[in-house]
């Protein structure tokens, strides 16, 4: 009995193995290039696709950042009938090995394999026209920039993950990528088995900018040109419009070309406008007499005696420039003359926790919020901390009153000064000015953050007084004929802390920076220009103005600013 039934199981073992022998037989041999054609159309039918970045374009049309199509040359071994023939003319094309070549071509089940990654377009055209079977031409996306190192640090750069860095294309790398779809190949009879989703990749938003490409253009020549002439380490040169906050220019030396960033340096990436700190020296002087002039504590013709030539706070002493003594002076002349004792009485007649909220209001404490990624600011703690503890030894409000102390960027300052001089109103600075979507474009009105922050009487005083500046003062060399201008020198030491070195107080290296604006009474454009320690110069006038009055010359003629004054001064 234990052998017949030994016997049946074994008998039922061969029969199922026999049933699933025939079965792997007729799925593997019989049927196996339906189910080979089934699998690849699974393998081949599903891919992502991502629309082409938007493009950016300076005001008026140039072509800042593009996304260009960029040929390679691929072939597809299973196509190819005459493998030995076809491999002979692409190496004749290409300067490709041809038995190299072979080999690709004869790889079993194998798709498609790249000859050539990056070919240039008038071979791939002519490749094309040859009409070889299994041979192909692809096309791939590529981050292109025409402009090169013109306004780099604006526009940022693409990296190899596709992934926007620094400026506008981290700042707005959401919106102008384009967005990825899945969609559907036709390489084999079997792709229609598979549902695929309808949606089609979009193409990425484009941006028009505020920047003025010929006002960028002649700003970074002539911001070059002074690195080279006052041998310094470097600078910024910031346009604005006053009225709004738009930015017409923005320029930085050095710089880079992100077409090749992998050979630029990590400073150079670095906007310095908005991602670096320093302390303005005099082109701060203005705000303080803007606040003290809207609190009605002095007019332009207050006299302030400064017989000794430093002022005293506690144990310590803050001197003039060259420790001068200047005797009787006039709020303009404190101005026209850069006289640090003046501002600091001014400072004293504001108050502490005044002066404290003006500082808050003209947003020296927070972001200007200006669409550009990286963007920093200081809290400047030791102003809080001084207000808190309130020691007739503590010089931070004093400092502060002249710009050293304090630590702001560029951007914070050219953005509080143009409120100090547009009647009061803080503007959010910009560089996007339309967004263009498959819907139309959409324009970026001005964003205010505060208004009122002095009257509009305290903005005509104050320009008038920093006309004054110009004509009579060490801001002389910014005159332009026919043109009123207002504006303020400024020469600033640098902490160490600054330089990088472990170190109380300051360095003998300098800032030197030019405030200027014009036409003066109705200011149609504001201009900041910073040199990092120019030694070739020990103060701004020399070289900071020089640069402003070239600028401001190239935008009254480019503008075609009207002249408003009859007598004309010497151009220098």
């Amino acid at each position: 009995m234990s052998n017949l039934r030994i016997n049946i199981v074994i008998v039922i073992v061969f029969l199922i193995g026999g049933i699933v022998l025939s079965r792997l037989f007729y799925l593997q041999i019989d049927q196996g290039e339906y189910y080979k054609a089934m699998a690849q159309g699974q393998q081949t039918s599903l891919s992502e696709t991502q629309g082409e970045r938007g493009e950016v374009t300076f005001k008026n049309g140039e072509m800042l950042a593009m996304t260009e199509k960029e040929p390679y040359l691929f072939v597809s071994p299973e196509e190819i009938k005459e493998k030995e023939f076809t491999a002979q003319v692409l190496a004749e094309k290409t300067g490709k090995n041809p038995d190299a070549l072979l080999v690709s071509m004869s790889k079993e089940g194998s798709f498609y394999e790249i000859v050539e990654k990056n070919i240039d377009k008038a071979k791939a055209k002519e490749i094309s026209e040859l009409g070889l079977d299994g041979v192909h031409i692809g096309y791939k996306t590529k981050r292109y920039y025409p402009q090169e190192e013109t306004a780099s640090q604006i526009i940022g750069f693409i990296n190899q993950e596709e992934l926007g860095q620094y400026g506008l294309e981290s700042y707005y790398d959401e919106q102008i990528k384009g967005e990825t779809a899945m969609s559907k190949t036709e390489k084999n009879p079997w792709s229609f088995l598979f549902k695929l989703s309808e949606k089609e990749s979009l193409n990425g938003v484009s941006l028009g900018l505020t920047i003025d490409y010929n006002i960028q253009y002649e700003a970074e020549k002539l911001l070059n040109n002074g690195v080279e002439k006052y041998d310094t380490e470097g600078g910024e040169i910031i346009v604005m419009d006053p009225n709004t906050g738009a930015i017409v220019a923005m320029a930085q030396n050095p710089n880079f070309n992100p077409n090749s960033y992998e050979k630029a340096t990590m400073e150079s990436f670095q906007n310095s406008c908005i991602q670096k700190l320093f302390e303005p020296g005099s082109i701060f002087k203005p705000i303080t007499m803007a606040m003290a002039i809207n609190e009605k504590v002095v007019t332009p013709e207050t006299v302030f005696n400064d017989n000794l030539g430093y002022g005293l706070y506690g144990r310590y002493k803050v001197y003039n420039l060259s420790q001068k003594a200047w005797g009787n002076v006039t709020m303009t002349e404190i101005l026209q003359n850069s006289i640090n004792t003046g501002v600091m009485y001014i400072e004293s007649l504001i108050g502490n926790n005044k002066f404290y909220n003006y500082l808050k209001s003209f947003g020296f404490f927070e972001n200007t919020g200006i669409d550009l990624s990286g963007e920093i600011s200081s809290k400047n703690n030791q102003l809080s901390e001084a207000l808190k503890n309130n020691n007739p030894n503590n010089t931070s409000f004093p400092n502060s009153s002249f710009g050293q102390g304090i630590g702001i960027t560029p951007l914070q300052m050219i953005t509080a000064f143009s409120a100090a001089i547009n009647g009061g109103t803080l503007y959010k600075p910009y560089v996007v000015e339309t967004i263009t979507t498959a819907n139309g474009i959409t324009k970026i009105e001005p964003t205010i953050l505060k208004e009122n922050i002095v009257s509009l009487e305290t903005s005509t005083t104050l320009k008038t007084m920093l006309t004054n500046v110009v004509e009579k003062g060490f801001g002389h060399l910014a005159q332009v004929p026919g043109y009123w201008i207002g504006g303020k020198t400024g020469t600033s030491q640098v902490p160490y802390t600054s330089l990088g070195i472990n170190k109380a107080g300051y360095s003998d290296h300098t800032w030197q920076t030019f405030m200027g604006f014009a036409p003066a009474l109705d200011p149609k454009f504001i201009i900041l220009i910073k040199l990092n320690n120019p030694t070739a110069t020990k103060t701004s006038e020399y070289s900071a103005v020089p640069i402003f009055h070239d600028l401001a010359k190239y935008i009254f003629d480019y503008w075609q600013i009207p002249p408003e004054r009859e007598e004309a001064v010497l151009d220098k």
